[in-house]
């Protein structure tokens, strides 16, 4: 006798499991979303017409949902605002918001959708994970009341967080992630009380979730790799590309290798304010990545990743990030340096005058060596070896160090450090390292075009970020990146929940 239909999820989902489990990989999909934003207005538009809109977002992703499935996808991640968008007040953001409950109230919004009141958004999300028998992740807002027995409680009678949710192949409830690290134009959300460290359980290992400003900050991005021991993070995203360290697809690439974990990005998509760039990213590098700040289109990428990366002989081993550097003396050669502005971090440069040859440059406690040989050396491009140590951010700060092989945007010095994306300039081979006090760096290699260079670099167990075979693409930048969460400054935001 075959299944009730109501019972074919649930077969499908345990088929699903079953196969995951005998596997030492599964399928992992991302989706990069134009999404359709709302009309600005201060003041709250209709129920009604929120979710209108909302729906509009959800029939775009429900059909890179089900394309995902139907290729064998276990999970996908959609990302940040990917649902309702940006441009909200704290007032015109409610009437998107949906009470979101403790994932521990075992919870299937598509056959109970009413449980916890109108839950439209939830119910549907729940439903394109159960009919497709697959994991769907995606960004919400929650909305919690309070009064004034709880003297943080804001004047309007509620909490609102940045929020994102997990559905499992059943269409369970099994996450649900409060935003804690909230950028400086997000004033419509809460702080939550404390950092969530949000883990679950999969047949395919063990998975954490955090949210776009998040992956800059110890808690709880680095919480969830150091002390969770998570397999795989789940990282829904935002994010405005900022040449030249911080471009979406080089910064999660980069963080993935330092934190020696796999991590799903998934970014909307928006040129007019830089957004693109997602992709599936592993400790060895790329498996699939995405730019486009040419089109308004969405992306669905797909890749095979390792189940438990831990596990895997190829797992890269841990890195002494200050060895190599700490253990020589500053290389000879010109060392006259210059200072030199990224966005409003001032860099100490050192310009590259010559084919080859080995350099230092120093700032703070961060000294940074490179060694280089170009292919040709053009007159009409510079390059630098740069370091930074110090406060980064106007109003939030946190510390970074950095030491970076960058070209500069014209011939003129004073141009160096601004945003590049094209360079004609390969190299034969380039070593770069830093005496950082971190053990906390991302490795970063750039080529032009905004493309990544999967394969092609290799960083050894002393702290040296090497080319293997020289470059085969001209050159943008080739970056250490460290964090000293231990120097950042309190937050100076987070005063209510």
């Amino acid at each position: 006798m075959l299944p009730s239909q109501a019972l074919l999820p649930a077969v499908v989902f345990a088929l699903t499991a079953l196969q995951a489990l005998a596997s030492d990989t599964f399928i992992a999909a991302v989706y990069e979303h134009a999404v359709i934003l709302p009309e600005p207005t201060e003041e709250p538009v209709s129920p009604e017409d929120a979710l209108a809109l909302m729906n509009k977002n959800m029939d775009v992703l429900e059909e890179a949902i089900k394309e995902a499935a139907q290729k064998g996808a276990h999970i996908i991640v959609t990302p940040e605002d990917g649902i309702y968008g940006w441009r909200f007040t704290r007032e015109s953001i409610y009437p998107y918001l949906e009470d979101i409950p403790d994932p521990v109230v075992n919870w299937v919004p598509c056959t109970d959708p009413s449980r916890f009141g109108a839950a439209p958004v939830q119910e549907r999300l729940s439903c394109m994970a159960r009919n497709n028998s697959i994991y769907v992740v995606a960004n919400i807002g929650d909305k919690k009341p309070c009064d004034s027995s709880d003297p943080k409680c804001p004047g309007d009678g509620r909490y609102q967080y940045n929020t994102d949710v997990v559905f499992d192949p059943q269409g369970k409830l099994v996450a649900r992630y409060h935003k804690y690290n909230l950028f400086r134009s997000e004033t419509q959300f809460n702080y939550p009380k404390e950092p969530e460290a949000v883990t679950f359980e999969t047949p395919f290992g063990k998975f954490g979730i955090f949210t776009c400003f998040d992956i800059l900050f110890y808690e709880p991005a680095v919480v969830l790799v150091s002390k969770m021991q998570v397999d795989t993070l789940l990282f829904l995203t935002a994010w405005m590309n900022v040449l030249p360290f911080l471009t979406a697809v080089e910064f999660h690439s980069a963080w993935a290798m330092g934190m020696r974990v796999n991590l799903l990005s998934a970014n909307t998509h928006n040129t007019s304010m830089a957004m693109t760039g997602d992709g599936l990213f592993t400790p060895q590098g790329p498996v699939s990545y995405h730019y486009d700040s040419a089109t308004e289109e969405g992306r669905l990428l797909l890749a095979e990743l390792s189940t438990h990366p831990r596990l895997s002989p190829t797992y890269p081993p841990a890195i002494n990030w200050s060895l190599y550097a700490t253990s020589i003396k500053k290389f000879p050669g010109e060392n006259d340096t210059f200072s030199g502005a990224v966005r409003k971090d001032m860099f100490t440069f050192t310009e590259l005058r010559h084919k080859a040859g080995n350099y230092t440059v120093c700032q703070g406690d961060l000294c940074c060596h490179l060694v280089y040989q170009m292919s040709n050396k053009r007159k009409d491009e510079v390059y630098v070896l740069g370091a930074f140590d110090g406060l980064h951010g106007s109003l939030i700060k946190y510390h970074w160090q950095i030491c970076t092989l960058l070209k500069c945007l014209s011939t003129n010095l004073s141009t160096c450090g601004q945003p590049v994306e094209t360079a004609q300039t390969k190299f034969e081979m380039f070593s770069l390292s830093g005496t950082f006090g971190t053990s906390y760096v991302f490795p970063e290699v750039l080529y032009s075009g905004v493309q990544l260079a999967p394969g092609e670099f290799e960083v050894l167990r002393d702290g040296r970020l090497k080319s293997k075979h020289g470059t085969s693409k001209p050159l943008i930048t080739a970056t250490l990146f460290g964090r000293l969460y231990k120097k950042d400054l309190p937050h100076p935001l987070r005063t209510s929940p």
